[in-house]
């Protein structure tokens, strides 16, 4: 946590391979789509698999590419290769990058599925939205059990009700606790 003009404000700068998922489906770039879709089936972590040559990732295929590519288009899964309908190129993002950094480039890329990768290019896991929202989730409710905890009847410990702000200095305003600078506002 990191203090700065009478407010706190939380640094969530955790690392991504805290919360990454190290099992992920790999398959090699000529396998059928059919032996993608059985393993997804039989061990899915996320409902893809990273597509590979030579341990390299090429590609991704997960389950919206076979339904859009293969089976809403009649195609026999058996007959067709992942590389074929693979999405590529693969982004991904080193395993020492951030939380934020993963859900920036998620957000940018739009994407819901993010590899990760060593110095080398290999995969070590995978981190999708949901793990990211986890994290959210649970970094608020921490963040709202404090709080509670916090509160006192002198000057009220938390975040602002109108800028998020953590401040030690909260007030009430027409059943709002607001910063002091939020405060002012409200009273012109």
């Amino acid at each position: 946590m990191t203090y700065k003009n009478d407010s706190m404000q939380l640094d969530t700068h955790l690392p991504v391979k805290e919360v990454m998922r190290s099992r992920v489906n790999t398959i090699d770039h000529m396998a059928t789509v059919a032996q993608a879709a059985s393993l997804m089936c039989s061990h899915d972590a996320s409902g893809s698999c990273i597509v590979l040559c030579d341990r390299i990732p090429l590609g991704i295929v997960t389950e919206q590419d076979i339904n859009c590519k293969v089976v809403a288009r009649d195609k026999k899964p058996g007959s067709i290769l992942v590389k074929e309908i693979m999405t590529t190129p693969l982004i991904t993002l080193h395993g020492d990058k951030t939380v934020e950094e993963a859900a920036r480039l998620m957000t940018q890329k739009q994407v819901r599925r993010l590899p990760l990768v060593d110095d080398h290019g290999i995969v070590i896991g995978i981190v999708t939205v949901r793990d990211i929202v986890a994290v959210a989730t649970t970094i608020n409710e921490l963040m709202e059990n404090l709080i509670e905890i916090n509160r006192n009847d002198e000057g009220q410990f938390g975040m602002c009700s109108k800028c998020g702000k953590m401040t030690d200095q909260l007030l009430n305003a027409d059943n709002m606790l607001l910063c002091p600078s939020c405060y002012e506002e409200e009273k012109i």
